[in-house]
Order: C-alpha cells, then sequence, then structure tokens
C-alpha cells in the first residue's frame, strides 16, 4: 500500500523539481533565475506567487526576484497581476504558456522571413549571398508551416482530451 506524501515530502519534492527544472532551462538557454523563478512557479498548484513568496521559496533577493519576473514577463512566459484591494503584485503562468510560446515564435519567423526577403532583393538570388538567404528563407517559412500545424493539431489534441 503506497501511503499520501506529506506536506514536507511534497515541499521538498517541489524544490527539488525547481532546483533540477531551473538548471536544465538554464542549461537550454534561459538565464539561471529566471528559469529557477518559472520552474517555481510552474510547480506550484496556483500557478501564480507574489516576489515575497519566490523570494523565500528560493532564498533570493528581492532585487535579483524582481529581475528575473521582468525578463519572464517581457518574453511573455508570464503575466503580473495585482488583485483587486491589493498592493502585491502576483506573478502568474500563462493559461497555455508553451502554447503560447511557439505560437510566438511562429511570429517571430515571419519578421525574420521578411528581413530575409529584402536581403534576397537587395543582394540579387543568384548570388552566393542570395542563395543562402533564399535558403534559410525556406527553411523559416516551412518551420512556420509545420509549427502552424503543430498548433492546430495540440488544440485538437487538448479539445479531444478535456472532452474524455
Amino acid at each position: 500500500m503506497s501511503r499520501r506524501p506529506t506536506t514536507t515530502d511534497r515541499s521538498q519534492t517541489q524544490r527539488a523539481f525547481t532546483e533540477r527544472m531551473g538548471s536544465i532551462m538554464f542549461e537550454t538557454g534561459l538565464p539561471r533565475m529566471p528559469a529557477r523563478v518559472f520552474a517555481a512557479l510552474l510547480a506550484s498548484d496556483s500557478g501564480r506567487l507574489t516576489a515575497a513568496e519566490l523570494a523565500e521559496q528560493l532564498k533570493a533577493s528581492p532585487a535579483a526576484i524582481s529581475g528575473a519576473v521582468r525578463y519572464l514577463v517581457q518574453i511573455g512566459l508570464v503575466a503580473r497581476e495585482r488583485e483587486s484591494g491589493s498592493r502585491r503584485d502576483h506573478f502568474v503562468l500563462h493559461e497555455d504558456v508553451f502554447y503560447e510560446l511557439i505560437a510566438q515564435d511562429s511570429r517571430s519567423l515571419v519578421r525574420w522571413e521578411h528581413g530575409l526577403e529584402e536581403g534576397i532583393a537587395g543582394l540579387g538570388a543568384d548570388t552566393p549571398a542570395g542563395r543562402r538567404l533564399t535558403d534559410t528563407l525556406d527553411f523559416f517559412q516551412f518551420m512556420r508551416a509545420e509549427l502552424d500545424g503543430m498548433l492546430a493539431r495540440w488544440k485538437e489534441h487538448r479539445s479531444a482530451r478535456d472532452r474524455g
């Protein structure tokens, strides 16, 4: 018979997850403190924490938390919300944060494509640089089409999962 985790067990598991996931995110390119803050939000039941809660949980200074959440808000992984009548900000994960992140990447690819198109027009498609830009443009167009298709399939998958 398995036992139900105690509050202490759960807290230790959340801390361990936060540190491990924060390390993984750091190793794959996210700055260290924003990675830890994001992981802490992921591991919280509510998906929302105050700066004070984050500082206490991560054993970090208020300045470090402030910089981390500012970065996360700027790149669209976290939103800042204030409850009515409260003076405290809560930092909240978006409803479908990874969907939104990938959708944002798809929109960014459009901007890259426009820049590449301008480069091709200016340098000439028949030059070595123009051919390289054309190949890059083709890759980005392919990736965007695939991302857009995956995002649509995810919505269908999630809807079917939620119905069943």
